[in-house]
């Protein structure tokens, strides 16, 4: 006997559903943070660094700090293109908001440290993510992700509010990271507030988990991430039972295409150029290799036969 499932579907507009599944949502990211955040991914995260009670605590900090976010810009009353406009300045205002509140509670005085360099990676995520909670799903337009935009699945929402958080944090510990300027510094802090990962107690492991973030963020952003564009796909973080994890998602890019800079314009264009021609390289050789191998296995076995004959011949004389 088969089972149908039932796929529930994210509200379309503004109504008592909508103000429900915002708060059915930010009850399960909740008990979902009370588990286990710890990295499970193939990829370095700058929160990492800490233990399992203090990046628990951060994450859930960031998402009760959100929780109020929503609520204010509700009262504001914005409309989908004024929240568009000024999207990139709310997110930089949380995230102070947030470091600020994280950066008091270890009693640090500067809380304004290296913020204009350390900005979110505005991949619009986020502008989905609050016109889904604000407005619903019909605000966001057509073939953006690879289903109708009247039925968006309730966990697609969820992923995206779960990358979002974990993004967040991940910027709030660069920051510290970045104040804090040098491994010796960080390992000293990170031991007097008794925040540290056990895994980077010591100087050395602290030096090599740095250099590992800054050569994969290298590598992420002139290979991985072109990739994922041309094959329009975004990479996301999410909570999973075993920890944080990474996926990837269907996103249209087809617009963000003049945010490139020229080596990564060059390097898409090597993609596209390798994906029309391998194929055909392909093929060629492929027919190439045949015929070799056809006359080479015809030239073996007429030696074969000739060495017969002469091994007869001499055999009957």
């Amino acid at each position: 006997m088969y089972h149908k499932m039932i796929i529930k579907y994210w509200p379309n507009r503004q109504s008592i559903s909508l103000n429900n599944a915002v708060v059915d949502l930010f009850i399960e990211t909740e008990k979902k943070l009370m588990l286990r955040t710890n990295n499970q991914s193939q990829h370095y995260l700058y929160l990492d660094i800490l233990n399992n009670i203090t990046r628990t605590k951060l994450l859930q900090s960031i998402l009760s700090e959100f929780k109020e976010l929503i609520l204010d810009m509700i009262e504001i009353n914005l409309d989908v293109k004024m929240l568009i406009q000024l999207n990139k300045k709310i997110v930089a205002v949380f995230i102070n908001r947030v470091s600020s509140n994280f950066f008091f509670k270890f009693k640090f005085n500067d809380t304004t440290f290296n913020k204009s360099k350390l900005k979110y990676d505005h991949n619009n995520l986020t502008d989905y993510l609050l016109i889904y909670l604000i407005f619903g799903s019909s605000y966001i337009e057509d073939n953006t992700f690879l289903f109708e935009t009247l039925y968006t699945p309730y966990n697609h929402v969820k992923v995206l509010l779960e990358n979002f958080i974990i993004q967040i944090g991940n910027i709030v510990i660069k920051q510290i990271i970045y104040h804090l300027n040098n491994s010796i510094n960080i390992n000293k802090f990170l031991k007097k507030q008794n925040i540290c990962n056990k895994l980077y107690t010591s100087n050395r492991s602290t030096i090599l988990f740095l250099n590992n973030l800054k050569w994969q963020h290298l590598v992420q952003s002139y290979i991985y991430d072109i990739k994922s564009f041309y094959n329009e796909r975004q990479k996301v973080w999410i909570i999973s039972s075993e920890g944080t994890i990474s996926k990837y998602i269907y996103l249209s890019k087809g617009k963000t295409i003049q945010n490139l800079n020229q080596i990564k314009i060059i390097f898409l264009f090597w993609l596209e150029l390798k994906d029309l021609l391998i194929p055909k390289t392909e093929r060629f050789f492929i027919q190439i290799a045949k015929y070799f191998l056809y006359c080479s296995i015809n030239l073996l076995s007429n030696l074969i036969l000739i060495l017969m004959r002469i091994i007869v011949f001499y055999l009957n004389k």
